[in-house]
């Protein structure tokens, strides 16, 4: 988990590839830097108190400007 939880904050499990590695491992090349794995969807869980801060969150740790792509945020069930 990105985050410790605490009252009011949610477990959000957030599935996520990287679009760059993704479109490099289909035509047999290596992306420079991430792993071959980030083609292929990886799942983080993230606490926050709502979808919309959970999505933040993860921005933050995996950039949409270094080719991430959010695929789902579902809140977990306890």
């Amino acid at each position: 988990m990105l985050y410790l939880p605490n009252n009011g904050y949610k477990v959000y499990m957030v599935e996520l590839f990287n679009q760059q590695v993704r479109s490099l491992v289909t035509t047999r090349r290596r992306h420079s830097f991430f792993n071959d794995h980030w083609a292929e969807v990886q799942v983080r869980d993230v606490v926050a108190r709502s979808e919309t801060e959970a999505r933040a969150l993860i921005a933050e740790r995996f950039p949409p400007e270094d080719g991430f792509v959010v695929q789902a945020i579902v809140p977990e069930r306890c």
